[in-house]
């Protein structure tokens, strides 16, 4: 199938797209990677009037490191942001993460803040978000603001992006010193979309006793959905906790739904089995990255 038709726009500066937006409002689409949203068109599952190319806005092409964040631009590749040495040392969860979303070809070219603002629950990039607590950066041509992944993802594919508004990046946060964490999901084939995924993060305290732990999941709600732990494992060392009891909490909590691909109760089945295997990963892995620090 082909698109329906639209007015394309190639925008030159960062101003000049957001007065655009600002004339189009709701007619207007950004078009980035275009990974999700090319196929969409020509599914005809969208039909804008109007597509915003900001490709060539090279001031959204940052992958900044600070101390205390990872931010990363609206149109900085996925490929960039998982092979970035810098980004991967302060926050290893990007690349654990990155490395299941589809394939080689397709994180060439789309982008991680396309794949956030897409709120797709079944993306992992929503969900590295909500486990890390991070927010996006809007700006429009009345102003600038920034908005907390609580307040983000309000349901399937709809987000707290207004109209005439362009998301400019988002803002990773890095943990604690002596955390871990830990990527697995399940797929019928490597880069589908998984039948359940989750992100797991345990930090430990000097005594490597758990501080914190808690898991974000993939296809397991309308949004990403986030389970605290620590009342569970916390105050046990990290290689005497109970990941069994972890399991079932993690059952109990989420509420899959049914689709042709899976049952609701084998999705929450997943969920338990990968949570105490998540959780296990990341405590090691939080003692292994101590080691190196010490």
């Amino acid at each position: 199938m082909k698109p329906s038709a639209f007015e394309y726009h190639r925008p030159e500066t960062l101003d000049e797209a957001l007065g655009v937006l600002a004339e189009l409002g709701a007619d207007g689409k950004v078009l980035a990677g275009g990974q999700s949203l090319v196929p969409m068109l020509n599914m005809r599952l969208a039909a804008p009037h109007h597509l915003v190319d900001i490709n060539r806005l090279a001031q959204l092409r940052r992958i900044e490191v600070t101390p205390d964040a990872v931010t990363v631009g609206a149109i900085a590749r996925h490929a960039e942001v998982e092979r970035s040495a810098e980004a991967e040392r302060a926050l290893p969860l990007l690349g654990q993460a990155l490395v299941n979303v589809a394939h080689p070809t397709i994180r060439n070219r789309g982008t991680t803040v396309g794949s956030i603002v897409h709120a797709d629950p079944a993306g992992e990039m929503p969900s590295v978000l909500a486990l890390l607590g991070g927010s996006v950066q809007l700006a429009s041509a009345t102003g600038n603001r920034t908005v907390g992944v609580d307040d983000f993802f309000l349901a399937p594919l709809e987000s707290a992006t207004r109209p005439g508004e362009l998301a400019t990046s988002v803002t990773f946060p890095i943990p604690p010193p002596h955390t871990g964490t830990a990527w697995l999901e399940v797929s019928r084939r490597h880069g589908d979309y998984a039948v359940c995924g989750l992100g797991a993060l345990v930090t430990l305290d000097e005594d490597l006793r758990i501080a914190s732990a808690r898991a974000t999941y993939v296809s397991m709600g309308p949004t990403p959905v986030s389970v605290d732990f620590t009342d569970l494992v916390g105050g046990r060392s990290y290689d005497a906790a109970d990941w069994a009891e972890a399991s079932r909490l993690a059952e109990a909590s989420v509420e899959p739904e049914e689709d042709i691909h899976a049952t609701a109760e084998y999705r929450r089945h997943l969920a338990g089995v990968l949570t105490g295997r998540a959780l296990k990963a990341a405590a090691a892995h939080a003692v292994a990255r101590t080691e190196v620090a010490a």
